[in-house]
């Protein structure tokens, strides 16, 4: 017998003898997965296949298939699973201009989620956001900054977004060539961003060339180059289709860039098809449509009408087939039916989630982050201060660190305890709030336990612990708690209740401490309700929002009021806070007197996640429905700035601030702006270390910051025109890719070919010099400019972008390969093509082309300019 004979018989015997360790095939981790997958769907009735296609997959005891939640979050840390390390938002993260940083936070990010997954699944529980599959990152283009998702995004470049979206998604999906570390989600495809009020019902109507050019490339990207293993169809219409049963969209998404993962609707979007866009007549005709056109997982329940679907011949069993193998296929090459130790991200110990090096790496990213708009030498500050002020409604307030779709930081540092971290006891800080967010938007806080009493006259409130998460029979046990304040991770108040099996009621009376108005509050996660005298003040799911906007009250100094909060637990990620505002003096007054007893003031304004996000309900002047109406700070804010301003102290503004924001008075008047984003748990440390010089500022804006939203468009209209710094002509306060540094930066030796092939890849050199007088990071951004183009194009945009540290009089040559399908473009026929021609080449560390206050900046951009030529091309 030939060599190759016996060692194909020793192979085959391996096989069946590792075969007969499974009970199926599916469950032999030696089989290619796609024959794992066939086996287990032969196995399947009906039932079960559409039982699999819904985000609570139940499980399929008979095959040992443990049920699945595919639902999970971790935009910018693992959210909704207790205490995990909180990254800053992304649109913050993108102002880093950083793409090894992205990375690096993602790995992290994943490391986590993985530890905290596999604990769960010790712990017997498999629930929602406890799986491996994230519904991260959302790569929508912030096309216009009323949008107030945006801060969810990478900003308004499709450049950018795909470049830092990529990096998003290498790191969470790991390098293991057999096992997924995590799934990422590509989100929400397509042409989606705003208006919240309408999303599910608004219909967008783009272009050709403003979908392929604008709209689409940070999918394809994601998708060609980033290998991401899911995508998220939008809520909207795209050109009068669902965005989840949409052929166009899928044709794309498959045939052109060959995406061979799964597709999941946004949460109840199927019910949109005919409930808001009445295209069909019910849940059989919604599924049976997005079954068929390619949408596989449903977040949200018209899956379920699926059989009376396929009894009606909507849909056909082989269509759920081709959905229910690419799910099992996740399932596979996530590791869920191979033994533990075959899973090497599987062996990474629950104690690695938000431990002190990930703090460390949350400090980081805050600071790279941090965009500095202004400096009229008064920034750095001194350390040897006698006394600061620290003022302003974002200046103390943990919520304000984060932005939406977040987790539960352990130890957040604000800006108020980071610049008390870097200059106590030596400096004096004093604090005052000044104001509140916005008008009916106050801060809020804990109820303290002096103002709670039980019916028996005890301190405090008497709290009914159920052992179910309705409040059905008797409480498994009560107990006096002096106040509702807690956060129990991914535990329980009690070993003999169950994570997301439990339910809490606290009674009692609340004491108003003196006359006026009083909001109450909560912050309970997932659900929380708040009644007092009978009257619902607060309450809801909190799915999207740690607290919804406050109810106020007219109360009686000395007079009790009954108070009801009704808290109960679905999943992990704990938490429980009964709050209130009391009412407040003269706020401005306050702050303007700390001022003047201050050698300096921070002011720390801007907005946080409950005046912008998902669907809200919050109205308020400049709000409504999560989005923006207009783009200035809240009136209750720029009333505190001028006050303060008007004291003839040194001001240093702090935007803390998810979209761009028309400071164009702060910018005439106050010597130093930066803007922290929404910067995470380590926040106010990165403000401090930025403040005071113990780190050189050098992010940049990843949108434009209009002086007016009369600027801009209609919200509602998608065309580009006009919008973005690829297509805005007006003059922006703070242009897309501005930033400001401590040291000065000079270009030099740009190095362009003077003629390209059509087919060939165009290198460009530049050196950088740090011609200042401190070390620091430059962000060298590369623009082209078509400048005679057979169809409208950009201004310019940006194609190739690196973010490097030099020594002061430390120079570096950067390089940058633009590839032909950078030059490429939509021509009147729709078609994508690389057309002869010149191109303008400008590199720097801003965009070309401004002057006034926007160029106000240390660094330059240097030009040239180069010949493409050969014959049109027609490319994918």
């Amino acid at each position: 017998m030939k060599r190759t004979t016996l060692l194909f018989v020793f192979i085959f015997g391996l096989l069946i003898q590792a075969s007969a360790q499974f009970e199926f095939p599916f469950q032999n981790p030696d089989l290619p997965d796609d024959e794992r997958v066939e086996d287990l769907v032969s196995r399947l009735s009906v039932e079960e296949k559409i039982s699999q296609l819904l985000y609570e997959a139940p499980a399929v005891e008979r095959l040992g298939i443990p049920k699945y939640n595919w639902w999970n979050e971790c935009l910018h840390g693992v959210a909704r699973a207790g205490y995990a390390t909180v990254f800053p938002q992304s649109i913050s993260i993108a102002a880093s201009w950083d793409k090894p940083l992205m990375n690096r936070v993602a790995s992290v990010i994943s490391d986590e989620a993985r530890a905290k997954h596999h604990e769960f699944v010790r712990q017997g529980e498999r629930g929602i956001y406890q799986g491996l599959t994230f519904w991260s990152p959302n790569i929508n283009i912030f096309r216009d900054p009323r949008w107030g998702r945006g801060h969810e995004t990478y900003g308004e470049d499709p450049y950018l977004t795909g470049q830092m979206g990529k990096e998003f998604v290498l790191g969470l999906q790991g390098g293991d060539s057999d096992y997924l570390k995590v799934v990422a989600t590509a989100k929400h495809y397509a042409v989606h961003s705003g208006p919240e009020p309408i999303r599910h019902e608004f219909n967008a109507e783009v272009s050709e060339r403003d979908l392929r050019e604008t709209y689409l490339p940070a999918f394809r990207t994601l998708v060609v180059d980033g290998g991401v293993y899911s995508v998220m169809g939008a809520y909207n219409r795209f050109r009068g289709e669902p965005a989840c049963a949409s052929p166009q969209l899928f044709d794309i998404l498959r045939k052109e860039w060959g995406f061979e993962g799964y597709v999941v609707s946004d949460c109840w979007a199927i019910s949109d098809f005919f409930q808001f866009h009445k295209i069909v007549p019910d849940a059989a005709s919604a599924a049976a449509m997005a079954v068929t056109e390619g949408c596989d997982l449903n977040c949200g329940v018209s899956y379920k009408a699926l059989d009376e679907a396929l009894e009606k011949g909507l849909v056909t069993e082989e269509a759920i087939d081709i959905a229910v193998k690419r799910l099992f296929k996740t399932r596979i090459k996530l590791g869920m039916f191979d033994p533990v130790e075959r899973v090497e991200y599987a062996q990474i110990p629950f104690e690695v989630n938000d431990n002190p090096a990930h703090d460390l790496l949350a400090r980081e990213a805050a600071r790279s982050s941090i965009v500095l708009l202004k400096n009229e030498n008064l920034l750095p500050l001194s350390k040897e201060l006698n006394t600061i002020a620290v003022i302003g409604p974002n200046a103390d307030d943990v919520q304000s660190l984060w932005g939406n779709y977040n987790g539960v930081p352990s130890h957040p540092v604000t800006v108020l305890q980071g610049i008390r971290n870097k200059l106590e006891p030596q400096t004096k800080v004093l604090y005052a709030q000044g104001s509140d967010l916005a008008e009916g938007v106050p801060a809020m806080e804990s109820i303290p336990s002096i103002y709670l009493q039980t019916k028996n006259g005890e301190q405090g409130l008497l709290g009914e612990y159920f052992a179910n998460s309705e409040f059905e029979g008797q409480p498994l046990y009560t107990q006096l708690d002096d106040r509702v304040d807690f956060a129990w991770d991914i535990g329980t108040p009690d070993p003999r209740l169950e994570s997301g099996q439990f339910s809490i009621r606290w009674s009692g009376y609340v004491t108003a401490p003196k006359d006026g108005l009083y909001y109450f509050s909560d912050w309970g996660k997932p659900y929380m309700k708040i009644t007092v005298n009978g009257t619902e003040v607060t309450g809801g799911n909190h799915e999207h929002h740690a607290a919804l906007n406050p109810v106020s009250l007219n109360l009686k100094a000395g007079e009790q009021y009954e108070i009801v909060a009704e808290y109960r637990n679905y999943y992990g990620d704990a938490t429980a806070r009964l709050m209130w505002t009391t009412p407040k003096g003269d706020m401005v007054k306050e702050a303007v007197a700390i001022a003047e007893k201050s050698d300096v003031v921070v002011l720390a304004l801007g907005l946080n996640e409950r005046l912008e996000g998902e669907e809200m309900k919050v109205k308020t002047d400049g709000f409504e429905g999560g989005d923006r109406t207009h783009l200035n700070l809240p009136t209750t804010q720029v009333e505190l700035m001028k006050a303060v301003m008007a004291t003839g102290k040194p001001v240093v503004l702090v935007l803390i601030n998810g979209s761009a924001l028309s400071v164009n008075w702060a910018a005439q008047n106050i010597p130093a702006i930066l803007t922290a984003g929404y910067p995470g748990q380590q926040g106010g440390n990165a403000v401090a270390d930025v403040l005071f010089g113990d780190y050189n500022p050098a992010g940049r804006l990843p949108v434009t910051y209009y002086q007016s939203v009369e600027q801009l468009p209609s919200f509602e209209n998608y065309d580009m025109e006009g919008r973005t710094y690829r297509y805005f002509k007006g003059q922006p306060l703070f242009p897309f890719g501005y930033g400001l540094s401590y040291s000065s930066f000079s270009y030099s030796n740009l190095e362009v070919p003077a003629k390209v092939g059509m087919n060939e890849p165009v290198k460009i050199f530049v050196e950088v010099t740090n011609t200042g007088d401190w070390d620091g990071d430059e962000v060298v951004q590369l623009y082209l400019t078509d400048e005679k183009a057979s169809t409208p194009r950009p201004i310019r945009q940006l194609e190739g972008f690196e973010r490097i540290h030099l020594k002061k009089g430390e120079t570096k040559t950067v390089s940058f390969t633009v590839e032909p399908r950078q030059l490429s473009l939509i021509n009147k026929k729709d078609q994508r093509v690389v057309e002869p021609g010149w191109f303008t080449v400008s590199v720097g560390g801003k965009q070309p082309g401004f002057s006034g206050q926007a160029d106000a900046g240390t660094t330059e951009t240097v030009s040239g300019r180069f010949q493409l030529k050969g014959k049109t091309t027609v490319i994918q």
